[in-house]
């Protein structure tokens, strides 16, 4: 048994006199019975911008206050402790730009252990703890609530989640033991592994209170004092607490192992086995099962220690920082206030991409939106394609009625090009074919203003081409998004030669509205994203081309931890598209990339593929494997893996020598949201520095030192 009071915490604490401390300020409530109440604020003296966080001092001086609370409750003073947070904010967790700094394996292990050590005095203070979970509370802030005896949570909070295992750690402060012990096992993981692995998704309170993590739940309104008249109901005994989810004995020794494998088999089919964190989670949630805090918080410590001063957390923190703040300040974006106003919309085309694009404009705008098409009934078709997925968004209660009203009121339909007139702003969806694209705006441009934006929604062609018959072409700019549009975070924002800081800044302000998040790249073939994507794919067809059987290709890539085989991204991107892709990259550059029939010859197969329940490509179909010509010189997994790492870290090279982005943070900003790659890789760039691949291609690395662990 670990004596957390013995353990000379001082290495962490001297080390982090940088931290900006949120402070554990007391003040005394007396409660309706007449006892009092010590109540805890945690603040860190910012605005609701900055939230609290929870770095070795912070947790140092909230150790010192409940151990002044403790005696006052030996002395009788007090009759109960609780905690709460300032305006809108409980907490935001640990404080991660300290515990990144920290990384050793002895630190790592101090940092977990000083958690357990000053959250753990909660349960330890000689009357009920409360936690008054007030705002904002994530990971190291849900941890507090639950080292506390009761919990109560304001409706109106932002966001509640244990985020640790999405940036490749775990709930180290308690979380994976106390979690599955106090909602059942089964709930556990979904809260734990399964929201972090959806993009992050976050409770909101109703589903947080009805998982049975808080006690009762409060409007805003009178929040604290509700919170506190019920917690003297507590203490007095008036009110007896019921916590229906807690697991029983039968759970534990049924349900618990069931559900582990269940889970265990589910995450090798999802995800594989790159990704540490997951796994680590789901171990502690099994082990949680003896109900045993003490060795509970030991495991967590051990776990805690060996990720945090690992590779994979330090990747994930990159690429966190990528996101949180990288993508907020866009590389080479011209002044914001340079951007023009936009205030109707005009999209040229009616067809399942084209109505995405109206249906997301009228929506986050909130402007008017005008779609057009070859004639009235395929405007009319996507017209009630636009109605009915806003009738779904109602049912899902994400706009109200009123909501679904206006927006349905913002998008109409013509086939008159002269009815685009008054837009501010005209992107196309339209065929992936330069004089398609270029005739489309030929007959759009002579009817708006000269200060009109002009956007392509390209994935692969020539902006300045699609350009070169314009009579303004300083005003066009690529604006590629990914499919499906209202889910995939990136847009790929691309300037050609001639585009002015006017329309650069207006498509990053616009694309900021839409809830995106943009990286400028230069005009050069498939930009980012496809450009090395048609290297992953390319490096797949040449080695089933040879003759190696496609569940061996699926395979090869997994230690890259993408989300998906390179087959099964190809399936999803479209046959067609894909080879599209891959004839365009060879054109451009017929020395470095890899075409093949076969991917055209599958395109033309109804069913090329074999698949599991779940969609993962298990073979090529028997229709598939008839209509392909494949040699007989299979290759290995690990030489296809290297042939993808070493032709990704040769083009990523050239693109960055070339200008297409600004540094290798935008390689992999745009690969994280627009391919979906992994944040325990850190994107590609510190993933092909740590195994080598840099080195063995051009000699360096894209980064020193290398993002990796200590």
């Amino acid at each position: 048994m670990t004596d957390y009071s013995k353990i000379d915490f001082s290495p962490i604490i001297n080390a982090s006199a940088d931290e900006v401390v949120t402070e554990s300020f007391v003040r005394d409530v007396q409660l309706p019975s007449g006892g009092t109440l010590a109540l805890i604020t945690l603040d860190n003296g910012r605005d609701h911008t900055r939230p609290n966080t929870l770095g070795p001092r912070t947790l140092q001086a909230l150790g010192a206050v409940l151990d002044a609370q403790r005696e006052r409750a030996i002395a009788g003073e007090i009759q109960a402790v609780a905690v709460t947070g300032k305006p809108y904010i409980f907490a935001a967790g640990a404080d991660l730009s300290k515990v990144s700094t920290l990384a050793t394996r002895e630190n790592a292990l101090l940092m977990a252990q000083l958690g357990h050590h000053v959250l753990g005095k909660f349960s330890s203070l000689g009357v009920p703890s409360f936690a008054f979970v007030n705002g904002l509370a994530l990971g190291g802030a849900m941890e507090i609530a639950l080292n506390c005896d009761y919990r109560t949570l304001d409706s109106s909070a932002a966001a509640l989640a244990f985020p640790e295992v999405f940036l490749g750690i775990i709930p180290g402060w308690g979380g994976a033991t106390l979690v599955p012990n106090l909602i059942g096992i089964e709930k556990a993981i979904e809260v734990v592994i399964s929201n972090p692995l959806k993009n992050n998704r976050m409770l909101k309170p109703a589903q947080a209170y009805e998982l049975g993590l808080f006690d009762q739940m409060y409007s805003a309104g009178r929040f604290l004092e509700e919170s506190i008249a019920w917690a003297d109901q507590v203490i007095t005994g008036v009110t007896q607490v019921e916590r229906p989810n807690t697991p029983g004995k039968l759970e534990r020794l049924t349900k618990w192992n069931v559900a582990i494998k269940i889970a265990r088999d589910t995450l090798k089919a999802k995800i594989g086995t790159a990704a540490k964190s997951p796994y680590v989670a789901l171990d502690l949630l099994a082990a949680a099962r003896d109900n045993d805090r003490v060795r509970g918080f030991e495991r967590e410590d051990a776990a805690l220690s060996e990720l945090i001063s690992g590779d994979q957390f330090a990747a994930s923190i990159y690429a966190f920082d990528l996101v949180q703040k990288r993508a907020k300040r866009p590389a080479g974006a011209p002044d914001k206030a340079l951007a023009r106003p936009v205030q109707k919309v005009g999209v040229i085309g009616a067809g399942l991409m084209a109505s995405q694009f109206a249906l997301l404009f009228a929506r986050k705008l909130r402007v008017p939106v005008l779609i057009t098409d070859l004639d009235q009934s395929r405007v009319d078709r996507g017209l009630d394609y636009i109605r009915g997925e806003i009738d779904k968004l109602a049912a899902k209660g994400r706009l109200s009625a009123d909501e679904a009203n206006q927006v349905k009121a913002l998008v109409r339909g013509t086939t008159d090009k002269v009815d685009f007139a008054d837009c501010d702003w005209v992107i196309e969806a339209v065929f992936e074919e330069l004089t398609v694209k270029q005739q489309v705006f030929a007959e759009v441009e002579p009817h708006i203003s000269p200060e009109a934006i002009i956007a392509t929604n390209t994935s692969s062609l020539s902006v300045e081409e699609i350009g070169s018959k314009l009579a303004h072409p300083e005003r066009l700019v690529g604006f590629h998004f990914f499919n499906p549009v209202a889910i995939m975070p990136l847009i790929e924002v691309v300037k050609t030669p001639t585009t002015n800081d006017a329309t650069l800044s207006t498509a990053m302000v616009v694309a900021r509205k839409l809830g995106k998040s943009a990286v400028i790249t230069a005009d050069r073939p498939g930009f980012v994203v496809n450009r090395l994507l048609a290297k992953v794919m390319g490096e797949a067809a040449r080695a089933l081309d040879e003759g190696t059987p496609m569940p061996v290709v699926e395979r090869s890539l997994a230690r890259l931890g993408l989300p998906m085989g390179p087959f099964e991204l190809i399936d999803l991107v479209g046959w067609k598209v894909a080879a599209h892709v891959q004839d365009t990259m060879v054109a451009a550059f017929p020395e470095r990339f890899y075409a093949s029939e076969n991917l055209h010859k599958l395109a033309d197969v109804t069913d090329p593929l074999v698949k599991s329940k779940i969609g993962k490509v298990e073979d090529l179909s028997k229709s598939g494997k008839k209509a392909l010509t494949l040699g007989k010189t299979a290759v290995t997994e690990d030489v296809i893996l290297q042939r993808v790492e070493d032709e990704l870290a040769g083009e990523i090279k050239i693109m960055l020598d070339e200008g297409v982005v600004h540094a290798a943070e935008d390689i992999d900003l745009c690969l994280i949201l627009g391919a979906g790659w992994p944040f325990q890789a850190g994107g590609a760039t510190p993933y092909l520095d740590r195994v080598g691949a840099s080195e063995r291609v051009f000699g360096g690395a894209f980064h020193t030192p290398r993002v990796a662990g200590a």
